[in-house]
Parts: structure tokens; C-alpha cells; sequence
């Protein structure tokens, strides 16, 4: 069944509850408006600070602009870029693309004009749909990426090389469109992070998004009393894909534009939200914002919240101890998952199993995994290989790319370029990304492992460790260090700490400076060695 049934469904079951949230909380409290006005007019947004609509508001907009795309000669197979910061729009557009029978790409709010540029030539893309942030960066390739493709604005102010798309689609009919859709139709065009290089065009089909949010619902047990916090980026399968645990039960769902400790923990509590997926750096963020007492839990209403689950990088297990320290009767959970898997629950740590923190867990619902040698053989447990994944969220492939898809899909097993190792109780832990392993004087160095080990330092935000040359050993593991605020932590300070690793594993060099993380908060690693391996290599030709 594909998943623009689910909304149908819930339209019909549960018209007049609220489906969606938007909490902007940069605007002044008192600019609310309710699902009834939304009906009425098509409020400016980005100014308000809450907004609402329900099931039946949702699905119709869906089927409004569905239609619009189908009057402007959008057919089957046809690709729409949604280019938007997380808002009440982006999901009614999301179903609305699907509802036509035609393909959405979500795109990175991060790109860059040229990256953009690149993208939609990519996708094949037809239409771009974009919001007020990006006029700039879509006005600097408007005179090419307009060529034979529809402009829709989502905004006040609409520029002239563009539509509006409220105006557009408040004259289309607010009825489900005559398109029938298979589970075998192609669904979406999702861009890889770009950790490893330049994105790939991730194609699936109807199939996988309906197994996504089977999986989630399984893992997570949502139930239409609910309420899921969702901050990650919307164009991310990470988020949308925890979301449509929400959508195949009906419940609520509150999108926050912000992340900020204050405006996650507000919205929790006014929200009264039940389900929070967070990555890494906001919950670091909220933890150093309660130890410094800049939060204070006694503010807040928080006892209605069950589970708190990180996904999209490692998680350090130091930081869901500290977690439960403050949050004792929270239940934590951890997924693991490729954009070319659909995003997370491919590999599922279970609630249950709280005294594995550190892993990433055992396959997931529907889903299969191996360990495997460079020669694609099972390697004995405990020993490291590649992940290998197999289930019905598998890409279909990559977009235009044969070569990478062939390099990619093997025998129907996805081969994910993570490295990991299975315990004695067949749980799954991540060791690292193979091309980030590190290969010093002969020895095999994982980055996870040692950045594990730093993070248990007290006066450590965050750390990053990459290889860099050197003439002697090859490369050396060097510990990009982002110190938290108020405390002093000098290289001194660090070789003493790691004298508890062994030798070949300690870091040869530490930089004290910020480490970058893109927007699904993994570390920009392919940056920090732009940014550093060239000063190394000055180094070595001095010395030699």
C-alpha cells in the first residue's frame, strides 16, 4: 500500500485532530494562529509563533497541490525538489508530490547556489518548490535551473521568477486526485550527506517509505496518544522517517525550527510531546545547559515524556549516562540506517536493552544483516568488517549512476562502507566509516574508538579524530577538540588522559578548535582534512 494512503486514512478517521505543530520559537509567543483560521486563509509564514492542522487540512492541501502539478502538465515519473527549512508547508508538499504520481527530492537547506544547480540536473527535476531563505542562492542559477522547469515560491514576497504556490493552489480542488500509485512506482530522490564526496541521487520507491513506517512503529510502539518532537531537518530520511511512526497512528507531531536547549525543552513541555529523537550535539547541548544551571528541570513538565532516541552518528555511551542521570525514567533507544536504506531502523538497540549502550543493535524489523571481509566473506564474531544490510528499504539505486550502484548492491545486500563488529550476543557496534580508518606503522586505527574514549574527558564538548600524513608512519591519528565552555583543557592535559590507551591508539597531535557538523549532525570529516592535511604536509617537506 503506498503511504499516501495513510494520510487518507487518517484524514477520514480523524479529520478534525491536529496532525502538525509548527513551533517557531524566534517569534513573540502571543502570534498563534489556529486550524480554523489556517482553512480560511493561507497565513504568512515563518511569523508565527505556533501554527496548526489537522488531518483533514492536511490531506487536503496535499491533494491541492497535487493537482495544481497535474494542471501544469506534472505527470508520472516526473521529479519536484522541495527546497525548504522545516515548516508547517513541507509535509502537505511532500504528499502532494507523491499524491500526482510524481517523485520528491528533497535538497540539503545547506547547499550552495552551484550545488543546487547540480542537484536538480542530477534528479532530472521538473519543478523546484523553495522558501524565502533560498531567493538569493535560487536567483543565482535562475536563469538556468528555469529552463523548461516550474518555480513555486512558498512565502511572502514571492520573487519574479517565480510562482506562488499559495496562490496557485488556492484555486486547485481540494480532492484526491485520479492517480493510482503501486508499491512498486518510483517515490522519492534522496541526496546522500556528502560525508564521503559529492551527493549521490538516492532513488526509492513506494515500497520503502511504507516499510520505513513499519519499522519505526514496531521499534518505537507509537499510539495515536503520542506526540513526537521532531527538530531534524525535514529533507533528511532521519526525521521524516522517525516521523512516519506518527503517521501510521494518526498522532501528533510537533516541528520545531530550533534547536536550541531552552526551545527543545520548552516545547516538550508546553507540547506535552511523548517521543524525542535528538541527535548528538543538541543532547550534549542540553546536558552542559543543565550543568551549568542555565536550565532548570523544575521549570519545566517533563514526566509525560517516554522515550528519548539519538540516531544519524555514533553515540558516545559517556553521554547516555549522563542522560539518564537527569532523566532517569526516560527509555533510550538507538537506530542505525542509510539514506540508502530509507534512514534509520535498519539496525534497532531496543529499549530493552539499555545495558548495551554503545551498540548500535541487531537487525531491524524486516530487515537482515552481515559482517563481511574485503572479499565479501562472513568474518568470525567479534572480528571487524563491512556492515552489509538486506530488507525491503534497500534503494532501488543510485540515480543515473550505474558504476556507484554496481559498486553498492551486491546480490541484493546493500554494502554500507561502515565498519563493525558483532559480540558475543550478536549485537552490532559501529567501529567506523572504512574510508575514515586510519592505517598508522601498519596498524588499523578507528576513529569512533578513540573519539569514544576522549568524550569521557570532562572538559571535552566534542571531538573529531582524522588521519594526517606523515613521513614516518603513513598517516597519524590527530584529535580535533572542541572544549566546553568554562573549562581549560591543554595538550598536556590530553596526553595524560589518553596514557590509559594503548600506544599505537593515542593521538599524535591535538587541534583545539570547533568541529563541524552537517545538518544530521554528523561530523564533516572530509572538511577537517581539507582544512588540515595540507599544513601537515608542509611539515613533513620541511623536515625532509
Amino acid at each position: 500500500m503506498p503511504i499516501t494512503k495513510l494520510l487518507e486514512e487518517n484524514a477520514k478517521k480523524y479529520g478534525d485532530d491536529i496532525a502538525l505543530v509548527e513551533i517557531n520559537p524566534q517569534q513573540p509567543e502571543d502570534r498563534r494562529i489556529t486550524w480554523k483560521e489556517y482553512e480560511l486563509i493561507e497565513p504568512t509564514p515563518f511569523v508565527h509563533y505556533r501554527r496548526e492542522i489537522t488531518w483533514s487540512v492536511f490531506d487536503e492541501k496535499a491533494n491541492r497541490f497535487a493537482n495544481l502539478l497535474l494542471s501544469r502538465g506534472v505527470k508520472r515519473g516526473d521529479k519536484v525538489a522541495i527546497l525548504l527549512m522545516n515548516c508547517l508547508e513541507w509535509l502537505p508538499i511532500y504528499f502532494g508530490i507523491l499524491k500526482a504520481g510524481a517523485l520528491a527530492v528533497p535538497l540539503n537547506f545547506r547547499y550552495s547556489a552551484d550545488e543546487i544547480e547540480y542537484c536538480v540536473n542530477k534528479s532530472d527535476t521538473d519543478v523546484l518548490v523553495f522558501g524565502p531563505e533560498f531567493i538569493g542562492r535560487v536567483e543565482e542559477i535562475a536563469d538556468s535551473v528555469s529552463k523548461n522547469r516550474l518555480l513555486f515560491f512558498v512565502g511572502d514576497g514571492c520573487p519574479s521568477f517565480a510562482e506562488s504556490y499559495a496562490h496557485q493552489t488556492a484555486n486547485c480542488s481540494g480532492m484526491a486526485p485520479n492517480v493510482e500509485i503501486s508499491d512498486q512506482d518510483d517515490a522519492a530522490i534522496y541526496f546522500s550527506s556528502g560525508t564521503t564526496g559529492f551527493p549521490k541521487a538516492i532513488l526509492h520507491n513506494h515500497e520503502s517509505l511504507m516499510h520505513a513506517a513499519k519499522v519505526e512503529q514496531k521499534h518505537h510502539g507509537q499510539t495515536k496518544d503520542d506526540v513526537f518532537l521532531c527538530i531534524p531537518p525535514l529533507y533528511h530520511t532521519g526525521a521524516k522517517m522517525h516521523w512516519f511512526g506518527s503517521l501510521l497512528t494518526g498522532g501528533k507531531a510537533v516541528i520545531l525550527k530550533g534547536t536550541k536547549p531552552k526551545y527543545i525543552l520548552d516545547a516538550l513541555s508546553n507540547e506535552q510531546c511523548t517521543i524525542v529523537w535528538l541527535l548528538v550535539p543538541w543532547a550534549q547541548d542540553i546536558l552542559d545547559a543543565l550543568d551549568r544551571g542555565d536550565l532548570k528541570l523544575s521549570d519545566y513538565k517533563l514526566d509525560q515524556v517516554r522515550l528519548m532516541h539519538i540516531g544519524a552518528q555514533p553515540v558516545p555511551p559517556s553521554l547516555i549516562k549522563r542522560w539518564k542521570e537527569y532523566f532517569p525514567q526516560h527509555q533510550y533507544d538507538t537506530n542505525y540506517g542509510l539514506s540508502e536504506s530509507i534512514g534509520p531502523g535498519a539496525v534497532h538497540l531496543g529499549v530493552e536493552n539499555i545495558d548495551k549502550i554503545g551498540a548500535i543493535g541487531k537487525a531491524g524489523y524486516g530487515w537482515e544483516t552481515r559482517v563481511v571481509d574485503e572479499n565479501g566473506k562472513d568474518v568470525k564474531q567479534g572480528e571487524v568488517g563491512e556492515l552489509l544490510l538486506r530488507g525491503p528499504g534497500v534503494m532501488t539505486c543510485y540515480y543515473k549512476d550505474e558504476k556507484a550502484t554496481a559498486d553498492t548492491l551486491k546480490d541484493g545486500w546493500l554494502y554500507t562502507g561502515d565498519m563493525a563488529k558483532e559480540d558475543e550476543d550478536g549485537f552490532l557496534f559501529l567501529v567506523d566509516r572504512k574510508k575514515d580508518v586510519i592505517i598508522s606503522g601498519g596498524e588499523n586505527l578507528y576513529p569512533v574508538q578513540i573519539e569514544d574514549f576522549l568524550r569521557g574527558c570532562d572538559a571535552i564538548k566534542d571531538v573529531a579524530v582524522i588521519g594526517l600524513p606523515d613521513k614516518r608512519l603513513g598517516e597519524i591519528a590527530t584529535a580535533v577538540v572542541e572544549v566546553k565552555e568554562g573549562y581549560v583543557c591543554t595538550q598536556e592535559d590530553l596526553e595524560e588522559y589518553c596514557r590509559k590507551l594503548p600506544r599505537y591508539k593515542r593521538p599524535h597531535k591535538y587541534i583545539f578548535a570547533e568541529v563541524p557538523r552537517n545538518a544530521t549532525g554528523k561530523i564533516e570529516k572530509p572538511k577537517l582534512r581539507e582544512m588540515y592535511c595540507g599544513e601537515r604536509l608542509v611539515e613533513m617537506q620541511n623536515k625532509g
